[in-house]
């Protein structure tokens, strides 16, 4: 056990970050081995964009729960990869819609069957003893009625009185 598994809930964000990062190298890995050029951090936004069609940035953000400039960053490199295109918003000009390109649609394809397999895999690393996912789903409920940096005021005014 290193340092930071010994620090418990103070580092539990430093150890699901680890966790993503070798769980999104192995996806890309997977990726890769079967000719897909594709990035494991551009799935939400595929994914998305594959059941709604369109969708203006702001509504891709909240969709997704990410924040605007992440949501900026990851369409910039997708476009750039030619999987996103803008086209302007019939009912306002002034909006811009975000949507799959050709070559996204013919990746999703292949990407689908991939999926299925990657989510039975999921259920086995998440569900293993334990509910990794519940537990992830209590946290943000959590989170949502009181925020960490809402929770850390309160009790250090609370400790700070003393």
């Amino acid at each position: 056990m290193n340092l930071i598994d010994e620090l418990g809930e103070l580092a539990l964000s430093t150890r699901l970050m680890r966790l993503s990062e070798s769980m999104r190298r192995d996806v890309t890995r997977i990726y890769k081995e079967n000719g897909i050029a594709f990035e494991s951090k551009w799935f939400p936004v595929l994914y998305v964009l594959s059941k709604r069609s369109s969708m203006n940035v702001v509504a891709l953000a909240q969709e997704i729960g990410y924040s605007h400039p992440s949501i900026i960053a990851l369409v910039g490199e997708m476009e750039q990869k030619k999987l996103i295109k803008s086209v302007v918003s019939k009912d306002d000009k002034r909006k811009r819609l975000l949507q799959l390109t050709p070559k996204a649609q013919t990746m999703l394809q292949k990407l689908e069957p991939l999926w299925a397999i990657m989510r039975q895999v999921a259920r086995q690393v998440y569900n293993n003893g334990s509910s990794l996912l519940k537990a992830v789903e209590d946290t943000e409920a959590a989170v949502a009625k009181e925020s960490y940096y809402g929770r850390y005021e309160k009790l250090e005014k609370k400790l700070n009185r003393k």
